[in-house]
């Protein structure tokens, strides 16, 4: 595999089942270009250790007086030097080649997984983690999987030359033989050390980008109720910890690179003592004694990449479990199911609650606990609960649909959709039946202030459709964001459309308006709407109160207020005292409040 042929087709399916493994995975999934690499290093660091040989032939020539020899050293240099410049060249080459497409391979697996979940991804990971897996964790992942091949070279490189050093002169070279080892194995006490101080500071990371994330997320929020002094505080306290785990973590590392530089030195010193007394002795020439010396001098190169492995090794041991964890996540839903591809229709059913939103019909769902709300609408989108029950719409359980058809027959709306950039003819441009135009979805959601708010702030689109929309639509107010998802949402026209607080950021004359353009638009489409505002709720075919996570009242709900005293609290806000001190309300005060709201918008 080259640069140039990323992406993948297929990226394969990873060993998520721990870090290592998943390093494993990685590393035998491109076994080409991990050889290509190790065959260039080979022939780098060979022509890097031939060197040493090559200038003691030199030298003992000199002393020799031999012409013949000087000039056979001379050539065999020669061709060291050319090795040595080709082999690093590709070895080079190779080993960005191995680092960028295993980096890519990761990326497009994450990428994968991500669409695979969808939102069920960041209920279970936390935003600011996945930022960081994506971005951080995939380079050091590349790197331990580039280093790999490089360092098994300088391993070979390293063994061959002591073999050849006992041969050549085993007096000396015998000394170099138990030194080298021992100097590779030297800071292995230490590993263990670096690793937790590397693992703490990529965990201290994580947690600082996920605080700047959730506060460029929140900006808006923090500068409205002047709380932007007290998050920036947070994320300097948190950059702070950042920081000292890293000088901490730089610390241990410094020192094990300042062994890997005085050890070699003590090697050095011990073999031209050894040597001298050796040459003095007449047992060997000068020749041999700076081949030795120089061998012992360059191999502290290929020893290098023993510290880099093992600095590689636990900086991207963390990020590969944490790659693992979220490339492990499962949807709580069979994505192939277990039935045909087919999308059922008929009435929506959750066992659990016992709610039911018959089919064709505007069902309102008022839930005193904003979260049971919106549990009970994921859970309405196909997501099994954790007792394993799964919503049947037309009899049929979502979970054992394929994933295509699930999300064609049940789309929700969360409390707080994402508007991606672009323009709105893109923002609207979702898989949909095609029996709901872009201009009727617009005009159902009451978009019409909207869309000339796009234009007004574009400078060249004439047409609504090419007004551009900036990330996350940060430029519209809540209200505007939040009607434009709603239109988005009715383009789709499924079988089934939940949507959990739709209208919770306008003012109550739009959102009169929405009601009803909504319950047009849906007429003979199954819909059902988490809320407790009374304008939708009036609208409703039928009314479900949920308690205690069961569905214990159906009505109407101007019958509803009239009869049943909890769904009156949460639909007026009615507290304990207030209930106790005025009674049951009068149905013919309700009705004359709604007759006035209806009459303003």
């Amino acid at each position: 595999m080259q640069i140039q042929d990323l992406p993948y087709p297929d990226p394969g399916v990873p060993d998520a089942s721990s870090g290592p493994r998943f390093l494993w995975w990685l590393f035998r999934n491109q076994l080409g270009g991990q050889l290509k690499s190790l065959s260039w290093g080979l022939l780098h660091f060979a022509s890097v250790a031939a060197l040493p040989f090559c200038v003691g032939v030199a030298v003992q020539a000199v002393v020799d007086r031999s012409g013949t020899r000087l000039a056979w050293a001379g050539g065999l240099l020669a061709v060291a030097c050319v090795g040595n410049a080709v082999g690093d060249t590709y070895l080079h080459r190779t080993a960005i080649t191995n680092w960028i497409t295993a980096a890519a391979r990761v990326q497009q697996l994450l990428a994968r997984r991500t669409a695979h979940l969808g939102s069920a991804l960041t209920r279970r990971v936390a935003a600011g983690e996945v930022v960081a897996v994506s971005t951080g964790d995939v380079e050091k992942i590349g790197w331990f999987v580039e280093a790999l091949s490089r360092f098994t070279a300088a391993v070979v490189t390293v063994v061959l030359v002591c073999a050849g050093l006992l041969v050549y002169q085993p007096a000396l070279g015998i000394v170099v033989a138990v030194g080298l080892p021992a100097l590779a194995l030297a800071v292995l006490p230490l590993l263990p050390r670096a690793t937790r101080r590397a693992d703490t500071q990529r965990e201290k990371a994580g947690r600082a980008t996920e605080l700047a994330s959730d506060t460029v997320a929140g900006l808006r929020v923090l500068r409205g109720i002047g709380g932007e002094e007290l998050f920036l505080d947070r994320y300097r306290s948190a950059s702070q910890e950042v920081r000292h785990a890293a000088v901490r973590s730089a610390r241990m590392w410094s020192l094990i690179s300042a062994i890997q530089v005085l050890l070699p030195g003590l090697l050095l010193i011990a073999v031209v003592w050894y040597g001298v007394g050796l040459a003095r002795e007449g047992r060997i020439t000068v020749g041999e004694l700076v081949t030795v010396y120089s061998s012992v001098m360059v191999l502290t190169y290929p020893l290098r990449h023993f510290e880099e492995i093992a600095m590689a090794y636990s900086f991207s041991r963390p990020s590969a479990k944490r790659a693992a964890g979220v490339l492990s996540l499962q949807r709580p839903t069979d994505t192939a199911g277990s039935r045909a591809a087919e999308v059922p229709s008929g009435d929506l059913y959750d066992p659990q609650t016992g709610l039911l939103a018959p089919a064709g019909r505007l069902t309102a769902v008022v839930c005193g606990d904003p979260d049971a709300a919106g549990l009970l609408a994921e859970r309405l989108g196909g997501h099994p609960s954790h007792e394993g029950t799964s919503v049947l719409l037309g009899g049929v359980p979502l979970d054992e649909l394929p994933l295509d058809s699930a999300r064609t027959a049940v789309l929700v709306q969360d409390k707080d959709p994402v508007l991606l950039s672009g323009t709105l003819r893109e923002l609207l441009d979702v898989p949909a039946s095609g029996a709901v135009a872009p201009r009727e979805a617009l005009a159902a959601a009451q978009c019409d202030d909207v869309l000339a708010a796009l234009v007004q702030g574009s400078l060249d689109a004439a047409d609504p459709m090419d007004a551009r929309i900036t990330e996350r639509g940060r430029s519209l107010s809540g209200g505007q964001r939040q009607r434009l998802a709603l239109a988005r949402s009715l383009v789709t026209d499924p079988e089934a459309l939940v949507l959990d607080e739709p209208t919770s950021a306008v003012d109550s004359h739009t959102e009169a308006r929405i009601a009803q353009g909504v319950r047009e638009l849906r007429a003979g489409r199954t819909t059902v709407v988490f809320t407790s505002s009374p304008l939708l709720l009036d609208c409703a075919d039928r009314v479900v109160f949920l308690h205690d996570g069961k569905a214990v009242a159906v009505g109407a709900h101007r019958e509803l207020v009239s009869t049943e005293p909890r769904y009156r609290a949460v639909v007026t806000r009615e507290t304990d005292d207030e209930a106790a001190l005025n009674g049951s309300v009068a149905l013919e005060d309700v009705l004359q409040e709604l007759e006035e709201i209806e009459e303003k918008a």
